[in-house]
């Protein structure tokens, strides 16, 4: 593909010299590492590194052509390669891997999830709904990549835009028909999916979260809604909007080509959850879906599922409506749900028998730990008994607050160390510690995450409930001077067989 037809689209500082642009471009790199002969080689303007200063190594391993929003530095001469100095790096990379893949998403079809919380669930379920309705899907997101049957590593929530479009290049190759992907506030924000032409945009809620990385509430909620109003670029086909969640008006697609559809618990939602029973073996409830204009209306379908806890059926009918964009059957649907299991890490159980419930959530906001708890206080029969920290590295202003979100909502609380990174985990706990003691929960303060553990299950009861928050899924602490292993459901499993418990199941 000539370079003139790679860079169709992106916003360029001066026009291409005509030798130039008919070279013909082999490939797109935005790590200096992996250039070939013939690539095009994008630097960023990272916020640590300056990608410029690897643009003549990219060159000598055969670049053609250097591409940055920022200006050439005096050590790049002509000799080396061509300059090409673009208005927005990321977004320019965005839409020259769109070209480069001759436009994937005009065939498989894009689902988009972003929000604070469910992101993960609800991808997992859309997942589970088209694959039951025979699509081959690809998945990306937190826990991992899935293409097709094959999982992968997840190194980003959403990957850089030339790696989604490469894996959704061979995720077409193997016949795959749609793709789901969370997209985080970090990738909008950025540009890593601008251009993309998305099918489907689901909207969760939007709760406190990233305000190191976005600096307020307004430009967190303002990256939200990129996804469904993207600057000079078509909305998605449809929006998927949480009725219950007041932001979602901001979210609304201004595209009239773009169709909305609402879910929730209020009369607002189209699609509607009613009749809501939750306990220790999951939830059903029922579905009423006032279907599309021209269609029978007052449609109502049961629903059951394995997944814990009421802030589930917000998924679920998330996944629903995703599913109803794309035509799939509500009632078909509807029995499909039983397949989704527990989502790694998202009100996980760890259950080997024994006589109470220990949960491992990824909740790392107060407003996800105050979910993580009212669910478990709505399974409990007896105290719930909450374990959590807060991250290095990361908005100290959130700290009281999860720490009173934990004392306000918890019978006993344990404040350990969760991924400390270059901060003193004792200083992170102090920072909780102002807001978990503005209430009299009774409390301890242990920083070796291991031994809080056993001290949160050493305090559970019969009916009580044990949530382990903040890690869920990962198998890691970061510390200050290395990563080390670390998983709260290896580490919760073994304290349950010192006590004795042993599980009937395979685990």
């Amino acid at each position: 593909m000539k370079l003139s037809q790679v860079l169709t689209g992106v916003v360029l500082r001066e026009a291409l010299a005509p030798a130039l642009a008919d070279l013909e471009v082999t490939g797109l790199e935005y790590d200096s590492r992996r250039v070939e002969k013939g690539f095009v080689f994008f630097a960023f303007a990272g916020s640590r590194v300056d990608g410029r200063q690897f643009a003549q190594d990219a060159v000598a391993r055969g670049a053609l052509a250097v591409a940055s929003e920022l200006p050439k530095p005096a050590e790049f001469s002509g000799a080396l390669g061509a300059w090409i100095q673009v208005e927005h790096g990321r977004r320019a990379l965005a839409i020259a891997a769109r070209n480069f893949y001759h436009h994937p998403d005009e065939r498989v079809l894009f689902t988009g999830i972003t929000g604070t919380n469910g992101k993960t669930t609800t991808a997992y379920l859309i997942e589970t709904l088209l694959r039951a309705a025979g699509k081959i899907t690809g998945l990306l997101g937190t826990i991992e990549y899935r293409l097709a049957d094959e999982a992968r590593p997840s190194p980003n929530t959403t990957p850089e835009s030339l790696d989604v479009m490469r894996f959704v290049s061979e995720l077409e190759a193997r016949g795959g028909t749609h793709l789901i992907t969370e997209v985080s506030s970090h990738a909008l924000a950025l540009g890593r999916v601008h251009g993309f032409r998305f099918h489907t945009a689901v909207f969760t809620n939007l709760t406190r979260d990233h305000l190191d990385f976005h600096g307020t509430m307004e430009e967190y909620g303002a990256a939200k809604r990129r996804l469904f109003v993207p600057p000079g670029q078509p909305g998605p086909r449809w929006a998927v909007l949480n009725a219950d969640d007041p932001v979602s008006k901001t979210m609304e697609p201004e595209d009239s080509g773009s169709r909305t559809i609402w879910y929730g618990l209020t009369d607002k939602a189209g699609l509607r959850a009613e009749n809501i029973v939750s306990g220790f073996t999951g939830l059903a409830f029922d579905v009423t879906w006032k279907g599309f204009i021209g269609e029978e209306s007052g449609r109502r379908v049961k629903v059951e599922s394995p997944l814990l806890g009421r802030v589930n059926v917000s998924n679920i009918l998330a996944a629903l409506g995703a599913g109803l964009s794309y035509g799939l059957d509500l009632e078909a649907m509807a029995g499909s749900v039983a397949a989704c299991r527990a989502v790694p890490g998202r009100f996980e159980p760890v259950d080997l028998g024994q006589s109470f419930l220990v949960a491992v959530d990824y909740a790392h906001t107060d407003d996800a730990l105050r979910n993580a708890i009212q669910t478990a206080r709505s399974l409990s029969k007896g105290k719930v008994i909450t374990l959590f920290g807060c991250g290095g590295d990361r908005d100290r202003a959130k700290r009281p607050l999860m720490g009173m979100a934990a004392a306000e909502l918890s019978d006993f609380v344990v404040l350990t160390s969760d991924n400390p990174r270059s901060e003193d985990p004792l200083s992170i706990m102090n920072d909780a510690m102002v807001g978990l003691r503005r209430f009299d929960t009774r409390h301890v303060a242990e920083p070796d995450r291991g031994k809080a553990i056993q001290v949160a299950i050493q305090e559970a009861q019969p009916g009580d409930v044990v949530l382990l928050a903040g890690k869920g899924h990962e198998t890691y602490q970061v510390l200050k001077d290395r990563t080390v292993h670390f998983d709260d459901r290896e580490t919760a499993r073994e304290v349950l067989r010192s006590f004795g418990y042993r599980s009937q199941k395979p685990e």
